[in-house]
């Protein structure tokens, strides 16, 4: 199974703190994996240097096997906890502006999936209740052909419904060829779609581990380690 995503001793250091400690892991194809820890952790910092929007202060980033950097934006589809899209746009609008944004993006699996979410195309982005929102967004995420998909947060504040409904599409729209990596502090809502977690605590790993064997080496839930190893801390 090829690499995607790899960290080689990564850190990085804003003017007054230190936001990440000599960070490594390495992420397969065909993986849903979920970056879990606290809000300031370190999830996002992350995300953004494997989107190409951060540089690190040291260490190497790669995605499937290149330096980060324009040619694997090319295959990064990256959904940050703030939208691309514009209020003033209808739903259509947004994807017609990601079709002229991305050479790999899928409208008809975009169409698809906005059906499936029971997002309609002639909404007001603007009008959007927050669960819509996050549907939509997704929706446009999941839509390009990418090697890496990056979901920062992406059922942070919404209703169990909608969290439902985004974790299903999440599990039937993302391709086997590729690895998504959803970061999120809401370990319990979301572990049923991870094949592997690593755990971020104060910008440093505490764990990777694929989840079948959470289950069976240690007899515990993701939710129930993700616990026992911050009460550890």
């Amino acid at each position: 199974m090829s690499s995607i995503l790899k960290l080689s001793s990564v850190s990085k250091r804003y003017t007054s703190r230190d936001a990440l400690h000599n960070v490594s892991f390495d992420l397969q194809a065909g993986k849903i994996v979920g970056l879990l820890g606290s809000n300031g952790s370190g999830k996002s910092t992350i995300m953004k240097m494997a989107s190409g929007l951060l540089q690190p202060s040291s260490g190497t980033i790669t995605v499937n096997g290149l330096p980060v950097g324009t040619a694997t934006k090319a295959v990064t589809s990256f959904m940050p906890d703030r939208p691309m899209t514009e209020s003033w746009m209808r739903v259509k609008d947004a994807v017609l502006f990601y079709q002229d944004f991305f050479s790999d993006f899928d409208k008809t699996k975009a169409t698809e999936m906005l059906r499936f979410m029971n997002v309609k195309e002639d909404e007001r982005v603007g009008a959007l209740s927050k669960g819509m929102s996050e549907r939509l967004h997704l929706s446009l995420a999941l839509s390009r052909n990418a090697k890496l998909y990056l979901l920062d947060e992406p059922i942070g504040g919404v209703d169990l419904v909608a969290r439902d409904k985004i974790l299903d599409a999440i599990l039937q729209y993302y391709s086997e060829e590729s690895c998504l990596v959803v970061s999120t502090h809401l370990v319990s809502d979301i572990e049923r779609i991870f094949d592997e977690v690593v755990f971020i605590r104060n910008g440093s790993v505490v764990l990777h581990e694929e989840v079948e064997t959470i289950r069976m080496k240690h007899g515990k839930s993701v939710e129930e380690k993700f616990k026992e190893v911050y009460a550890e801390l």
